[in-house]
C-alpha cells in the first residue's frame, strides 16, 4: 500500500439495531434515519466514507428495514450500497459482520451507522489506513480521549500500551479511551466465528489474548448521539465547525 492510499475501498455499516435509547424518535423510524443538522445519521457516516474514497458499503438492516432501504435507494451513487438483510434474525454487531463477510474484502472498515465526527489535521480513515499493519493486527480501532468525546458520560472502554495494543477497562475504574464505533478489520478477526447472533466484544477479547487488537487515538472530535438529548448540543457544535 502506497502513501496516501486507503487500506481498503469497502466498509460495513452497522444499521440493524433497535435504537431503544433513542426513543421516542425511533418509535416510527430506525435510528439511522434520525436527523442531525438536517441529515440522517447514516448519511453522515456514508458521506464521510465517500469523502475518504471508500467506494462500496454493505449496510445491514433489521428494525423498520423497509424505511431504511427506501432511504438508501435515494442516495447518490457513491458509495455503492448493498444490503445485508437481517429481517428474520437480528445478528448483533459480530454476527452482522460475519454474515456479510463474504461480500467484504480483507481488510474492511466497519462503522456504526450513528457516527458523527470531525477530523483533526488528517482524515481519520486515512490515518487508520496509514497505521494498519496486517502482520501484527486483526483489528485497529479508532478510539478517542474523554476530552474529545462530546456528549459521552461513561467511564471509557480501553487502555493503550506504548505501541497501541488495547486492553479493557477494569471494573470500577476509568479508562482513558472510548471506542468511536470505527474500526479497520481483518478477516482473521472473524475466524471460527459462531453461528447466529453475537457481539463484537467476543472477537476483540480473542484478539486481545493474542496481542493483535490495536487502537489509534483520534485527533479530532467525536460525538456520541445515543439519546434524543444529545442531538441539540451536537448540532450546535457542528454549526461552529
Amino acid at each position: 500500500m502506497s502513501a496516501g492510499e486507503l487500506a481498503t475501498d469497502a466498509a460495513m455499516v452497522l444499521a440493524a439495531g433497535m435504537g431503544k435509547r433513542m426513543r421516542p424518535l425511533t418509535a416510527t423510524q430506525p435510528k439511522p434515519l434520525v436527523r442531525v443538522s438536517g441529515r440522517a445519521l447514516i448519511d453522515h457516516t456514508l458521506d464521510r466514507l465517500d469523502e475518504a474514497g471508500v467506494a462500496k458499503a454493505v449496510v445491514n438492516v433489521h428494525y423498520l428495514a423497509d424505511a431504511l432501504e427506501a432511504h438508501l435507494a435515494q442516495r447518490a451513487a457513491s458509495p455503492e450500497i448493498s444490503i445485508s438483510d437481517e429481517r428474520d434474525l437480528l445478528l448483533d454487531t459480530g454476527g452482522g459482520m460475519a454474515n456479510a463477510l463474504c461480500r467484504l474484502p480483507d481488510p474492511f472498515f466497519c462503522l456504526n451507522s450513528d457516527n458523527i465526527w470531525l477530523d483533526g489535521p488528517r482524515n481519520a480513515l486515512q490515518e487508520l489506513s496509514d497505521a494498519w499493519d496486517p502482520a501484527r493486527m486483526d483489528a485497529l480501532l479508532l478510539v478517542v480521549s474523554h476530552a474529545r468525546a462530546l456528549n459521552h458520560r461513561g467511564k471509557g472502554d480501553f487502555h493503550l500500551d506504548p505501541v497501541g495494543r488495547i486492553s479493557r477497562r477494569r471494573s470500577g475504574r476509568i479508562a482513558p479511551f472510548i471506542y468511536t464505533g470505527i474500526q479497520l478489520v481483518s478477516h482473521r478477526l472473524l475466524g471460527e466465528a459462531p453461528e447466529g447472533p453475537f457481539g463484537t466484544m467476543m472477537l476483540w477479547e480473542r484478539a486481545m489474548e493474542r496481542g493483535r487488537l490495536f487502537g489509534l487515538s483520534h485527533n479530532g472530535l467525536w460525538f456520541e448521539v445515543g439519546e434524543p438529548s444529545a442531538i441539540a448540543p451536537t448540532e450546535a457544535r457542528l454549526g461552529r465547525g
